[in-house]
């Protein structure tokens, strides 16, 4: 059975920068946004923020989710790299 690689610390502080970078992103978007006096206006930030948010879930699932592949070195030795 895979064991589950432990996240390092430095994996951490990315994903927490990562995390208040889309913040920041996300709310500044939607404050430039133009609502057009009460009009209906097309909701651009809602694709942005929606992208940033799947790559955001990615990036914690590399990092908490992540098995050791033990088929690994067998095919970087296949492949012909040296350990």
């Amino acid at each position: 059975m895979p064991q589950k690689i432990k996240a390092t610390g430095k994996q951490k502080s990315m994903l927490a920068l990562h995390c208040v970078i889309f913040a920041i992103g996300t709310a500044l978007c939607w404050m430039m946004y133009d609502k057009h006096d009460g009009h209906w206006a097309y909701p651009w930030p809602a694709w942005t923020t929606a992208a940033w948010a799947l790559t955001l879930l990615g990036h914690y699932c590399i990092v908490f989710t992540s098995f050791e592949d033990k088929g690994y070195t067998t095919y970087r030795n296949q492949q012909g790299y040296s350990e």
